[in-house]
């Protein structure tokens, strides 16, 4: 696929890198000092791994053949450092474990009026595991992501113990974790942090919402505790936050380099017209009618050039995936691999720093050893028209002033060279915060599996999906970006 440049500082590998590599690598089996004693697989991995250097899959596929190497002793930590210079940081391959997804699942998004929140955990938790196969005995930790139960239904302490109560994991280590609409990508990023680093072998990240209550205040208060309460009225004044999401008059109004609006209202009709398209073709998705740019333009005014159709619908719904070692015994093999789990908070009130959402992919790019030319799939936070144009921007695909034809020439529509929120992203398939991140996740390990159906991207080999929530000052609050490799 053609795309801009990477950002910068991310990882650029090209065939300079990698003949530095072999040459190295070379070095390393020609010396008498650690030659002599290398096995003879890894000599074999040497003339592999030559073979694949004129190949698009060469950084990729040689982190699949190491894995199959003994990984103790010093010659192993001795390729260790000389394979990971451009490929990935030292510390990922040498020093913690290769994390892969087993299995996922979600529910319906939408509203669950007869279905209470432990109902939607339990049947995604014995989804997810089944997937696996798994039985809840296997897992060893849990890391549950909530973000607004205890201003909805006044469930603040032990929210997950509430509603896991039924489903065989009581007695392992449950986390409660909170980090606005990012709390499902975070409770990710601690479940992958605790198998990398060898904690447990086998943990289930799940994420859960239910946002539909008969005091729509009540949501709105909720769902607006991701900014600063105090700034809140201070903009908007004391009664803010009522009756909308207030959030969403930030995001109307946003603009380019130039100062000019980031795009145009078709522009940003034509964003929800393609993941409205996209979400037809997923069961489960919130919305599974198509819409066309006159519908949207006609839907309610909401802050800007925002209509009710550019904006998610808040959801109700929960999703959730099992994330094992690669040598845990049990279960299905197989499944995706992570290449890249990054976490990380806004820049609040200093203007002089990068918006995270930059940092945070360049890091992801980097400890994956891809760039955005490497990506075949991707789900971003399109929590509104705008935000998914500024999310494909910041991921490498092109600039900012340059969005318009990413939806102009179909680049990220199913079928384009760098299909975007295949699932419907969360203007179709819906937006029940706490699950937000996981679903992005499932959705992009389906994908890489090819079990996708009539949404699948053709040989899709690299995903991303990058998840952020509030607003603290001049950025978001929490942003977690993942790469997966199949």
């Amino acid at each position: 696929m053609a795309v801009a440049a990477n950002p910068a500082g991310a990882t650029s590998h090209n065939r300079s890198n990698v003949l530095q590599e072999r040459h190295d690598l070379g070095r390393v089996v020609d010396s008498g000092h650690h030659g002599a004693d290398l096995p003879i697989q890894d000599v074999e991995f040497v003339d592999e791994y030559d073979r694949l250097v004129d190949t698009r899959c060469a950084r990729l596929a040689w982190c699949d053949m190491l894995d199959s190497l003994p990984r103790a002793g010093p010659d192993r930590k001795h390729l260790d450092r000389r394979l990971t210079g451009g490929c990935a940081p030292t510390t990922v391959v040498g020093t913690m474990r290769r994390v892969w997804v087993r299995g996922g699942a979600m529910t319906q998004f939408g509203k669950h009026v007869v279905h209470s929140t432990r109902d939607l955990v339990e049947e995604v938790v014995a989804g997810a595991l089944r997937e696996a196969d798994l039985v809840p005995g296997d897992v060893q930790a849990v890391y549950a992501s909530n973000a607004v139960a205890g201003l909805i239904t006044g469930q603040e302490c032990m929210r997950a113990q509430t509603v896991l109560r039924r489903t065989g994991l009581m007695g392992v280590p449950i986390v409660n974790v909170e980090n606005a609409d990012a709390s499902g990508s975070t409770a990710f990023h601690l479940a992958w942090q605790s198998v990398a680093y060898g904690a447990h072998d086998c943990v289930v990240a799940l994420g859960y919402e239910k946002l539909d209550h008969v005091e729509k205040a009540r949501t709105f208060r909720a769902v607006n505790s991701g900014m600063d309460l105090n700034e809140l009225s201070d903009i908007f004044g004391w009664e803010a936050g009522q009756e909308r999401t207030e959030l969403l008059e930030l995001l109307g109004f946003s603009y380019g380099p130039d100062g000019h609006p980031l795009s145009g209202s078709e522009t940003l009709a034509m964003v929800s017209v393609k993941n409205h398209y996209h979400g037809t073709l997923i069961p489960l998705a919130h919305y599974r009618e198509p819409v066309t740019v006159e519908q949207v333009l006609r839907s309610r005014p909401v802050a800007g050039p925002l209509t009710r159709l550019m904006c998610a619908p808040l959801s109700d719904g929960a999703a959730c995936a099992v994330l094992c070692s690669r040598n845990f015994k049990r279960g299905r093999r197989g499944g995706v691999r992570i290449a890249a789990s990054v976490l990380r908070s806004g820049r609040g009130d200093d203007m002089c720093r990068p918006m995270t959402l930059d940092a945070a992919i360049a890091q992801s790019y980097e400890m994956a050893g891809v760039g955005p030319e490497d990506l075949d799939v991707a789900e971003v936070h399109d929590a509104t028209s705008m935000a998914e144009l500024f999310s494909c921007s910041h991921l490498g695909l092109c600039p900012l002033d340059e969005v318009d034809r990413l939806v102009a020439d179909r680049t990220t529509w199913l079928g384009g060279a760098m299909p975007v929120n295949t699932s419907g992203g969360l203007l179709a398939r819906g937006h029940p915060l706490g699950a937000t991140g996981i679903a992005q996740i499932v959705e992009v390990a389906m994908q890489l599996e090819g079990r996708c159906g009539s949404r699948q991207v053709p040989a899709a080999r690299v995903g991303l999906a990058d998840n952020v929530g509030g607003w603290i000052g001049s950025d978001i609050g929490a942003g977690g970006t993942h790469i997966l490799i199949a």
